[in-house]
């Protein structure tokens, strides 16, 4: 159950920031809203929201001003101690982050806490006025995993100063931070933000969803073989964010054409191994996964026609999640 707070707390304006196209909101959330929406949420889901936590995301939560926060995990809190819910997850900034802060979240039930990096590379961050450095995002994440919290980090990929070498590094000191989950969010140019003003006085040019497929599948496989878990690949479908939309890399599906790239790469690097190049063969995967293996409007199997390879694509249970199989036929 998720409430946002648009740029709250925030003492800067980043070079990206729309936070009403981007989650569709703009106004203040009062405690009693969040009081009467969790009740609503208790009585309608009858227990099956007690696995589920209560978001405050949109802004940097732990830099408003403390009696505000209080207020909202005040009215949050009770759900998370009767057993409705499993806890509170909040975003907020790497350098709004300290022992005192941690202790407070502590007392009101707060058990994730998720940090926009975006990207370990200070003259990035210079470039984009985030505000703070990568060294913030480091030391942030030590304390958060020393109080006990889940840590999740957000990077950006294909921020203006950025290349795609910078973005992978970016991916490697994250994992170093060892968080548990981490999102990872291409750019997008929105109107109205200082990105904006840079594309359209051709100062700036994103790369579009195509081009940052490749490495936005590369972070998605680097995070996933160090355990950690990517809950989120791309911005989500808003329509205030359609509207809004200049540039950038954005795709409704984007995560799972990252993923049909990844498998489409294996299924080369299986056709190579086997030495000689076969006319025909059979991709073996796990069913829930046929339509990442295939491609969207079956671009993976259109792709190896082109090479002469006629492929198909069969299910089979025994092929573990993100693993495939390809023989001869």
């Amino acid at each position: 159950m998720a409430f946002f707070i648009p740029h709250a707390g925030c003492p800067h304006q980043c070079s990206f920031c729309d936070q009403k196209s981007i989650t569709g909101e703009s106004r203040r959330v009062e405690p009693g809203e969040v009081a009467a929406v969790l009740e609503d949420a208790r009585q309608a889901l009858r227990g099956k929201q007690k696995a589920s936590e209560i978001a405050f995301f949109g802004g940097s939560f732990t830099a408003v001003p403390p009696a505000y926060q209080e207020s909202l995990l005040k009215a949050a809190y009770p759900f998370v101690k009767r057993g409705d819910f499993s806890g509170i997850r909040i975003s907020t900034r790497p350098d709004a982050i300290d022992p005192p802060v941690l202790e407070r979240l502590k007392q009101y039930g707060v058990k994730s806490i998720e940090l926009g990096a975006q990207s370990m590379d200070d003259r990035v961050l210079v470039l984009n006025q985030r505000g703070h450095t990568a060294q913030d995002v480091v030391n942030a994440s030590r304390m958060i995993r020393e109080y006990g919290f889940s840590l999740g980090l957000q990077m950006m990929t294909g921020l203006y100063g950025s290349s795609p070498e910078s973005d992978w590094q970016t991916g490697k000191k994250l994992v170093l931070c060892k968080p548990d989950c981490v999102r990872i969010y291409p750019t997008v140019v929105l109107k109205g933000t200082k990105l904006g003003e840079y594309y359209e006085a051709g100062l700036y040019s994103p790369p579009d969803a195509e081009q940052s497929i490749p490495l936005c599948a590369g972070l998605l496989r680097l995070f996933r073989q160090n355990k950690i878990d990517v809950i989120r690949l791309g911005l989500h479908d808003a329509l205030e964010l359609k509207r809004n939309l200049l540039a950038g890399a954005y795709h409704p599906a984007f995560r799972e054409k990252c993923q049909s790239y990844l498998f489409y790469k294996d299924i080369l690097a299986r056709i190579c191994a086997m030495g000689q190049k076969p006319s025909a063969i059979e991709i073996l995967g796990n069913p829930r996964e046929l339509s990442q293996i295939v491609g969207q409007k079956r671009e993976n199997i259109q792709k190896l026609r082109e090479q002469g390879i006629d492929a198909r694509a069969v299910p089979d249970p025994s092929i573990p999640s993100g693993e495939i199989e390809v023989k001869c036929r």
